[in-house]
């Protein structure tokens, strides 16, 4: 039997997917006037030397900052997301998903959780900004109590810290969330790293959701991964097989077995019980969306990639989770550069807040970019291998790079030391090209940006992104060498020469500017993204 609930429910979905121009407009903006909950920083006095969305844990206070209505008014919904704030990656997208849904009418407190009180304090020395600067006044921030660091994890293993010092935290956000009344709070929305918490919401009887803050693709593998660790040894060889071993999961190209993430390995048990989380929740919200991976949305949609038994929970493809558009009251001096060159000539390597080369391989970039003849823009931080407890400090150029390399590149090129408003140098018309670790938030700025890539991965999942951006979406090509201790500068110089020069290079551009165009697509007023939004939001305001 269907209740009137539902029905009424089932009625105003019906209506968003069939008269969504109703809908049009989004709500406005405010800044939040509440000072303890994000601290804001003045972007004339410093930049981020990692994320434009990096929280100052320190004055976060512990009060349940979830709002009550007046007696006098019905009280608002509540939505409730759990973050690792270590997860710098992680966290942005999650305080975006925030941002999007308190602008609808619902209110959000994001809850950071797992912290222990040396990780807070590093983590507080970098500037909040990004989340600060124009955040609807429905979003709200609470830090749990600080945990204690697990003994019998090791301190070097970050993703097994991660996992146990969220698991830490679920007795303090169970505390929470019955202090904030269960039956206010609408969602309860995860990362996978605390995916643990998924019993909290069912001994609470409040609907819990994944967030998943990577591909469609990954979300399917990850869904998949019990089936593949039951079915093969596949995990359990990683590094060990031949160059045909691959994993093959529905609705994915085959991923070869050193691309797949070591964590996968390492943290075997951890991973499995993800995927059978993510199966006991209520849906599975992404930040990618379908038209840019079709196959892996409808083998997740079709129940292919849950193991045999298990339910598939409604997917919701709401990405890219990109604020377009918004400009710092500073411009930042490489976009003045990036103004003086011609359109669609100039190539960008950036390695994200984490990728970082050692002196050798810096120099083998350097030559490259060099040999290439092509316009760039470089994005370098300090080698590890010259950190002397100086990670933050920017690079000495006239040490790091080859001599006379800023002399003879002055004319076509430019280093910007330690960080560049990505996104802002993305969506320049003088850009072409984007040399990326394949993090996924640096993938949906260069689609949103229309500029192909050039994949060189890293760490944790960006190999398995490599596969799935030039396999499956074919809007990048690979740096080759990435899997080995060097990529040399002849790699380099051919590969930019290539994406910039080629007919082949030409046919990447104009993928990825399709890509661009059916992002936005998905984005406008009745796009699929929008729209599926739109349907969980009317289900949280129930």
């Amino acid at each position: 039997m269907t209740s009137a609930e539902e029905v009424d429910l089932n009625v105003r979905i019906l209506i968003i997917r069939t008269e969504c121009s109703v809908l049009k407009g989004r709500v406005e903006v405010h800044h939040c006037e509440q000072p303890n909950k994000v601290i804001q920083q003045d972007s004339s006095e410093a930049k981020p030397h990692h994320s434009r969305h990096l929280l100052s844990l320190e004055l976060l206070g512990q009060q349940v900052v979830l709002k009550m209505a007046n007696n006098d008014e019905k009280a608002k919904k509540v939505v409730v997301i759990y973050a690792p704030p270590v997860m710098i990656s992680h966290l942005v997208p999650l305080v975006e998903l925030g941002e999007l849904v308190a602008a609808h009418g619902l209110e959000v407190t994001i809850v950071l959780g797992g912290l222990t009180d040396d990780a807070a304090a590093a983590t507080s020395s970098s500037i909040a900004e990004g989340a600060a600067t124009a955040h609807p006044a429905g979003l709200s921030f609470h830090r749990l109590p600080y945990v204690t660091r697990p003994r019998d994890v090791p301190a070097h293993d970050y993703v097994l810290q991660t996992f146990a010092l969220a698991r830490a935290s679920n007795s303090d956000l169970r505390e929470f969330l019955r202090a904030a009344s269960p039956s206010q709070v609408s969602a309860l929305v995860l990362d996978f790293f605390c995916g643990c918490a998924v019993d909290v919401g069912a001994e609470l009887g409040i609907p819990t959701y994944f967030f998943f803050t990577s591909s469609i693709s990954g979300l399917a593998e990850m869904l998949y991964h019990p089936v593949i660790h039951e079915q093969t040894t596949a995990l359990r060889l990683r590094g060990h097989g031949g160059d045909d071993d691959h994993v093959h999961a529905p609705g994915n190209p085959p991923i070869p077995l050193h691309d797949l993430p070591a964590a996968y390995a390492d943290c075997l048990s951890l991973f499995l019980a993800v995927a059978e989380q993510m199966c006991k929740s209520h849906g599975l919200i992404v930040n990618s969306f379908r038209s840019l991976e079709p196959r892996a949305t409808d083998a997740i949609v079709n129940g292919l990639c849950t193991p045999p038994g298990c339910r598939t929970p409604p997917l919701h493809c709401i990405g890219p989770l990109l604020k377009l558009g918004e400009v710092g009251t500073n411009r930042h001096e490489c976009l003045a550069w990036l103004d003086a060159q011609p359109e669609a000539s100039v190539v960008f390597p950036c390695f994200g807040t984490m990728g970082r080369f050692n002196v050798e391989q810096t120099r083998q970039v350097a030559r490259g970019l060099e040999r290439s003849g092509q316009r760039f823009i470089w994005v370098l931080r300090r080698p590890p291998d010259q950190d002397d407890g100086k990670q933050n400090t920017d690079p000495d150029l006239d040490a790091l790079l080859p001599d006379g390399f800023l002399a003879r590149t002055k004319d076509k090129g430019l280093v910007v030391k330690s960080w560049a408003p990505q996104r802002e140098v993305l969506a320049h018309a003088a850009v072409a090209g984007f040399v990326t670790h394949c993090g996924w938030n640096s993938v949906l700025e260069a689609i949103m940006g229309g500029v192909p890539m050039l994949a060189w991965p890293m760490y944790a999942e960006q190999r398995m992104n490599k596969v799935f951006l030039v396999e499956g979406m074919r809007l990048a090509v690979v740096m080759e060498g990435y899997d080995k201790e060097m990529v040399g500068d002849e790699e380099v110089a051919t590969k930019v020469r290539w994406l910039m020069e080629s007919d082949g290079g030409r046919e990447l551009r104009e993928r990825a500017r399709a890509a661009r165009r059916r992002a936005k697509e998905a984005l406008s007023d009745c796009g699929e993204s929008r729209t599926s939004l739109l349907e969980l939001v009317e289900q949280w305001k129930r």
